[in-house]
């Protein structure tokens, strides 16, 4: 997660207003628009700043204005949160209405998609369709009662531990550096109080009862080993949902943009009104990402490792990492995947 070299536009933030509640809101890229909803924890420019997610983002970005927002009382919008799940729908609702650009989809992940499935459930005049991943209808499903509530009294009284423990939750797959720096994103998103009520809400949620009432076009995708929330909680929002189809993908990771970022981009791309979407690089690393554009500008493997302060080998480990990743069959089928994406800008 080191670096912010990514290409990709930089997000306005604007704030969308509604009696005393103020919503900050960004978007980014252009198209039809796609309203990803609120995750349980969340800041607009700290998690712009996470590579990954922000590589995700501007993929997606290529071909829709996609649009973040932070609840009420988080992040960069003032106030006091409400974590009801009627709160967490009217600030979702203000962003949509704040759009003026008709009825959208929206893009429920994690918590944000009960959110999501009830704004689509109260208000079908605003929802055009509705794409879920990695999410649940019922937040007691998720674990044990004893599980959740330990979670939460942990986070409570040693954020410290609990950032750390839930950064374990979340990216199983990620090193330590990536684990740390997660962590320590979330403590600066929120103090110990806040993320500890966050969490206990996002457990509250509970829309089973609203999934028949959705109208609008649906998919749901979802990892098979999510480890934070069950692939069968997915699976039994898509057999709830009228007509809804399911996509499970292989994987760990609870988050979109880790792993393998792309097959969640390519069963999102089948979906979305604005057809496929940019090819990411979400799954190299930055130092992956550096030696890809110098084999594109036509260095050597020996060039390359003097300016970047490393072994012949361990360049050609990376270049065959990147190949790997990417399913290239060549050096220059990675020249020209470099050049097509528009890395060397």
């Amino acid at each position: 997660m080191a670096g912010r070299d990514d290409p990709g536009p930089e997000p306005t933030i604007r704030f969308a207003r509604s009696g005393d509640r103020t919503v900050a809101w960004a978007a980014v890229g252009s198209g039809p628009p796609l309203v990803v909803g609120g995750w349980w924890m969340g800041h607009l420019e700290l998690l712009w700043a996470l590579p990954d997610f922000r590589r995700f983002i501007v993929a997606l970005a290529a071909h829709h204005t996609v649009v973040r927002y932070d609840r009420p009382g988080s992040g960069l919008s003032p106030g006091v949160a409400d974590l009801s799940l009627d709160g967490e729908v009217a600030a979702l609702t203000d962003v949509v209405t704040a759009l003026d650009a008709g009825p959208v989809t929206l893009l429920g992940a994690s918590s944000g998609g009960p959110v999501a499935t009830a704004l689509a459930a109260r208000r079908p005049d605003l929802v055009d369709r509705l794409l879920l991943y990695g999410t649940y209808a019922d937040g007691s499903a998720i674990a044990p009662a004893a599980l959740r509530e330990q979670l939460v009294g942990l986070v409570r009284a040693h954020w410290g531990l609990g950032s750390h423990v839930l950064a374990d939750l979340f990216l199983p797959g990620a090193d330590e550096e990536d684990r740390r720096t997660f962590a320590r994103f979330q403590r600066a998103s929120a103090t110990a109080d806040d993320a500890a009520a966050s969490l206990a809400a996002t457990y509250a949620f509970d829309v089973t009862d609203e999934l028949a009432r959705v109208g609008a076009p649906t998919l749901v995708v979802h990892r098979r080993d999510d480890r934070a929330i069950p692939v069968v909680l997915g699976r039994a929002i898509a057999a709830a949902v009228p007509d809804a189809g399911f996509v499970a993908l292989d994987g760990t990771d609870h988050f979109p943009w880790r792993g393998d970022a792309d097959a969640v981009l390519r069963a999102f791309s089948a979906f979305l009104p604005g057809g496929a979407v940019a090819a990411p690089t979400g799954t190299l690393s930055e130092r992956e990402l550096e030696v890809l554009r110098l084999v594109a500008r036509g260095l050597a493997d020996r060039e390359i490792a003097r300016r970047l302060g490393l072994s012949p080998h361990t360049v050609h480990r990376h270049l065959a990492n990147v190949r790997g990743k990417l399913g290239l069959p060549s050096r220059a089928a990675a020249a020209a995947y470099a050049t097509r994406h528009h890395l060397l800008e």
